[in-house]
């Protein structure tokens, strides 16, 4: 069997070194290939490195845990680490997916360590945590979106979008970065698939084929045929609005 490889997502550094250090003395042969800050840089660590294995703290800010595994799915084994007992679930204990509490105890690391290693060995593949999550996280709406562009993973939050547009069997997003300076990328979701999951107070479907972020509206250009064109805030681009969609502009 090829050498395990896992990654450890903690926003406390010292807390990322003690569990480290816990896996090193419980399991020697785990090579731990990357150590993550927060649950946005767990996922693109995770797309660098595709480790076996995932230690994500349940609370980091930004992007946490729960969302970072909601990300990263079936492809890893995922251990969730928490300060919080609420967050021990009974089916952490039924075997769907394991936990660590905080701070680590060696002889519960060890156990841990036991079963990933049971599940690696009978090549089982990781479970289907959508239960889990769901219980460890209430129903939100969407806030981060998987992207490739080029050779990198872009992990874009929500509330930098400007708009999504389907392009044949994908999805266009365009949003800003860090700088502000505007962005694009094909996700393969198709749009119908992300417009339930949008919160419906910041975005509107304007076209069948384009949702907009509301505050990115710069102006809106009626026609004569009941149609309309959306300019945006700092975009040189310009969305269309079909008649069927352009009663709502009225109602606002």
């Amino acid at each position: 069997m090829n050498t395990p490889t896992a990654l450890i997502a903690d926003d406390e550094p010292l807390l990322r070194d003690a569990l480290a250090a816990r896996l090193g003395e419980a399991w020697p042969e785990l090579r731990v290939v990357a150590m993550a800050r927060n649950g946005r840089e767990a996922v693109e660590l995770f797309e660098r490195h595709r480790p076996d294995i995932c230690f994500l703290d349940v609370h980091m800010p930004g992007m946490n845990g729960v969302e970072a595994a909601s990300l990263i799915g079936r492809r890893a084994h995922l251990v969730f680490v928490t300060a919080f007992d609420q967050y021990a679930l009974p089916a952490f204990d039924a075997g769907a997916v394991d936990y660590l509490m905080k701070p680590v105890q060696p002889l519960r690391v060890a156990q841990t360590v036991s079963r990933l290693q049971e599940r690696l060995h009978a090549s089982q593949p990781p479970m289907d945590l959508a239960t889990v999550l769901a219980a460890l996280q209430p129903p939100t709406a969407l806030r981060w979106i998987r992207a490739s562009v080029g050779n990198t993973l872009k992990v874009i939050c929500v509330d930098d979008i400007d708009y999504l547009r389907a392009d044949s069997k994908y999805t266009q997003v365009a949003w800003r970065d860090g700088k502000g300076e505007p962005c694009a990328a094909l996700i393969r979701t198709p749009l119908k698939d992300l417009l339930p999951q949008l919160d419906a107070a910041s975005f509107a479907q304007v076209h069948r084929s384009v949702v907009v972020q509301l505050r990115a509206i710069q102006q809106l250009v009626r026609h004569d045929n009941e149609t309309a064109t959306i300019h945006l805030h700092g975009r040189n681009e310009t969305l269309p609005v079909s008649r069927s969609f352009l009663a709502q502009f009225r109602q606002m």
